[in-house]
């Protein structure tokens, strides 16, 4: 639905409150979330470049290793699906997490086709000790938020996780 149709189908609505005022509304909010959502990432994504940039691995590979940090050993295929690259990129990127000891690939027990790829002690400490930082900056972000706010963003940044 275009906005343009979206707000000729609200200036017609058969809801006796709907006016143009509140279409206007509704569209200057979802322009100042949409800002507000790309800031915090370029914010967020400028942080996480920064704490990598001096550790001796990609931003890539930090995804790779929170991801099996955070969900256990996984197919190749599952693994490149959720960084959303290739098997093919992400089959030269293990290549080198391998070199440096950060993961293994095992053989999957009950599909002989597929390959598990899963942190070694190294990539687990590695995972342990970016997601402290992660926390960290999470405790800073939310320091001056009540629970029940801190409750709230949780609710609402899962529901927005849902839907991709």
């Amino acid at each position: 639905m275009t906005v343009e149709h979206h707000h000729s189908s609200n200036l017609h609505s058969s809801e006796p409150h709907s006016t143009a005022a509140q279409s206007t509304a509704a569209h200057s909010t979802d322009h100042a979330l949409n800002h507000v959502i790309i800031e915090f990432y370029e914010k967020l994504s400028s942080w996480e470049h920064a704490i990598v940039r001096d550790k001796g691995f990609s931003l890539s590979q930090v995804h790779t290793i929170e991801l099996l940090g955070v969900h256990g050993a996984m197919r190749m295929k599952e693994l490149a699906d959720k960084i959303g690259v290739t098997t093919g990129t992400l089959t030269v990127q293990i290549d080198k997490m391998v070199e440096a000891q950060w993961v293994v690939r095992l053989p999957h027990e009950t599909d002989r086709r597929s390959i598990l790829v899963e942190l070694t002690d190294k990539g687990q400490a590695l995972f342990l000790e970016h997601d402290a930082l992660h926390l960290q900056l999470t405790t800073d972000l939310t320091a001056k938020m009540s629970s029940e706010e801190r409750i709230v963003l949780l609710n609402l940044l899962s529901r927005m996780n849902n839907e991709f």
